[in-house]
């Protein structure tokens, strides 16, 4: 596997890469970031999955999430994968924000046309975290993962799928049942068909309700979100937990929205709560 290198920059004591490949579970080049906290040489770290939310790119959380502090105090590498695939022969939907390019779900769609390029699940489960353990000094006995609205989805999904893979899970203003809401709705029927018994394994109370459990949940969602009662719908989620007897301490924070001015506002207390569960 060649990686290309776009860019590395020293940040508290640590290094920001930028990297680039040619994805085989995609069919396209891929980007995404790393940051590598200063480490004794030798030492294998934890690793702390972020995946992003509709519209982004790697970049937004590389540029704006703020967790090299975090990440270099508590000795985590923090991996930010793209949200879709991208290039001029990928399928997409260009006047709709939240379908197609910037949009994947991180779900391995299954109709034409975008089963060949949309396999993001397959991505980031399979391919990248290979990719990660090959080039950095990645304990991936010790994985994490964290991630912001359809990433938030992404990440509960991601991790009550693979329990034994993820031994934190955490998510900023996640779209927690995606089966029952519109930017779901939109985006499961075009991907997977409608049949819904398809889309439960990419939903998190869905999975819930199906038996799927973690250790410990942490959520955070900001009470001004002009999402939350639409899109994102939270409660679903705390009932689901609390009916499943899993310790989830979802945390309504009053008066902040759906912005990075949020998500950077608590990313320190979440990668200092995910490295204590990660040894």
């Amino acid at each position: 596997m060649t990686l290309d290198h776009l860019s590395q920059n020293k940040a508290f004591g640590g290094d920001q890469f930028v990297l680039s490949h040619q994805s085989e579970a995609t069919g396209t080049e891929m980007t995404f970031s790393v940051y590598v906290p200063p480490h004794a040489d030798g030492a294998k770290l934890p690793v702390l999955w972020y995946l992003s939310g509709l519209t982004c790119t790697h970049a937004n959380v590389t540029e704006k999430g703020e967790y090299r502090q975090a990440c270099a105090e508590h000795g985590v590498i923090f991996v930010a994968p793209d949200t879709s695939p991208r290039g001029d022969d990928v399928p997409d939907a260009s006047d709709e924000y939240d379908f197609g390019k910037g949009a994947g779900f991180y779900v391995d769609a299954t109709r034409e046309p975008w089963s060949k390029h949309y396999r993001m699940r397959s991505y980031i489960e399979d391919e990248l975290p290979a990719i990660i353990e090959a080039n950095f000094p990645a304990d991936m006995a010790l994985q994490g993962i964290t991630g912001h609205s359809m990433g938030g989805h992404g990440a509960l999904t991601m991790g009550l799928r693979n329990p034994g893979r993820f031994r934190s899970v955490s998510a900023f203003a996640p779209i927690v049942g995606p089966s029952k809401v519109p930017w779901g709705e939109k985006a499961l029927s075009r991907y997977l068909g409608e049949d819904r018994e398809a889309w439960a394994e990419y939903d998190a109370v869905a999975l819930i309700e199906n038996g799927a459990r973690v250790n410990h949940l942490l959520v955070d969602q900001g009470t001004a979100d002009n999402f939350l009662e639409e899109q994102l719908k939270t409660g679903l989620l705390s009932m689901a937990c609390a009916k499943a007897g899993i310790p989830a301490e979802i945390r309504m924070q009053e008066g902040y929205d759906h912005s990075y001015y949020f998500i950077s506002t608590f990313m320190a207390e979440h990668v200092a709560w995910h490295a204590a569960r990660l040894g």
